[in-house]
């Protein structure tokens, strides 16, 4: 079957890689130069399906009310802002901020994610693909006992979906990783530690995973703009691109916070809006007074990862439209907290920022599966957990296009949860 996949980033050239072993032949389209160069090139590098509970929940409306006029919030957005499909996505997203709507997200959130890891962890072991990944988990920091005492119950929660975690003191979190040793002497209050969750370069894996998909026989096509799907029925005829149209025999769309622009045209409305995430990435002068297990303080909304002898530091998210501009005050903040963590890592002179789109739902949850076009599927939403559900949306996308029951339950996983309501 020729298939065409629309986007290379870490979802997209994943979904072509298992494609490929099922024998198709695959072409995937973007518009940058190479692969992952857009949301998933200096993310947060969190294999982490410990961050399963969603941004909506009972607590949030008034959070981010309080957060408006504080430009380095870890959530800012402008309600005055004339953004219809913000305001369209918002009221959807307050919607979901129930308890019983959390619970209901957070298990389907755990599903695709738990199910991820997995796949991804045969795939290593399978081609023995590098990509300067850390296997010794997550480690969960709170600066106040209120805040621990609220990521326990939220712990007791993930547990009873699958996902155990370690309730650790602060003087335990400092002997499973002696670099917090300068925030124990502040404001630690203990952790939480998921040993199964993982870290890694998702723009290294996406290039190294993209030539294992050339030596399969996949075509990359890079610097081709995607404008239009055009349709015959119910199906999707061709692909107009400015570098010619293209024909195929399925089409998946894996364009991110930029697939409701090419969907909506088709009668498709895709409820998702860009959350502009920011990242540095830290050379490090005294490695050993940086972290070597992947941090989030779930205090300032920010994760640390250790790639090589650099440092990502990420976090925050704001509801800006499709703006890719960076805001200094919000790369200031992600220095700020990483200095006054670990003082004695690096000096702080070269940040290397960046910012990027993450395509967000408003319950968190990815849209995966078919549509009413019958050979184009979605594998797109994945907010902040693009690289941690990647390669489990794509061998589920694969299956689907072979006609085979995928591994996990897809209910709650579609558009067609977003149709019903």
């Amino acid at each position: 079957m020729k298939i065409l996949v629309l986007g290379a980033g870490v979802v997209g050239t994943t979904t072509a890689y298992f494609l490929a072993q099922d024998g198709h032949d695959v072409t995937v389209l973007d518009r940058q130069s190479g692969a992952a160069l857009e949301t998933s090139f200096a993310n947060g590098a969190q294999i982490s399906a410990c961050h399963a509970k969603p941004w909506a929940e009972p607590k949030m409306p008034l959070q981010a009310l309080r957060w408006t006029f504080q430009a380095d919030a870890p959530l800012l957005f402008r309600p005055w802002r004339w953004d219809p499909s913000l305001w369209s996505w918002g009221l959807k997203f307050l919607r979901n901020c129930t308890s019983e709507r959390m619970r209901l997200n957070m298990d389907r959130t755990l599903r695709i994610a738990l199910y991820s890891r997995s796949v991804l962890k045969a795939l290593r072991q399978h081609t023995g693909i590098q990509y300067n990944q850390v296997t010794k988990g997550i480690l969960h920091i709170y600066r106040t006992p209120e805040e621990f005492t609220e990521g326990r119950a939220t712990a007791g929660q993930l547990s009873a979906l699958g996902l155990p975690q370690d309730i650790l003191t602060a003087d335990e979190c400092v002997k499973l990783e002696p670099a917090l040793a300068h925030a124990a002497n502040t404001d630690l209050a203990g952790g939480l530690m998921s040993p199964e969750d993982e870290s890694g370069d998702a723009h290294l894996f996406t290039e190294e995973l993209s030539k294992l998909a050339v030596a399969r026989g996949v075509q990359f096509r890079f610097g081709v703009t995607i404008k239009s799907l055009e349709t015959s029925g119910h199906r999707i005829s061709r692909v107009v691109t400015d570098q010619g149209d293209m024909e195929a025999d399925a089409i998946v769309l894996t364009l991110g916070s930029y697939a409701p622009h090419i969907a909506k045209p088709l009668g498709i409305h895709l409820p998702i809006y860009p959350a502009k995430g920011y990242s540095i990435s830290i050379d490090l002068d005294s490695p050993d007074s940086a972290p070597t297990i992947s941090l989030t303080d779930e205090t300032r909304f920010m994760v640390f990862s250790r790639l090589g002898n650099t440092l990502r530091v990420a976090g925050t998210a704001e509801l800006a439209g499709w703006d890719t501009s960076l805001a200094p005050v919000r790369v200031e903040a992600l220095k700020r907290n990483a200095q006054s963590l670990f003082p004695e890592a690096s000096s702080y002179t070269d940040l290397n920022p960046w910012c990027g789109l993450r395509p967000a739902t408003p319950d968190s949850v990815p849209i995966l599966g078919g549509t009413s076009y019958e050979n184009l599927f979605l594998n797109t939403g994945h907010g902040t957990l693009g690289w941690t559900m990647a390669c489990g949306s794509a061998q589920i996308t694969a299956d689907l296009i072979a006609g085979r029951k995928p591994e996990i339950d897809l209910n709650g996983l579609t558009l067609g949860r977003f149709e019903r309501s």
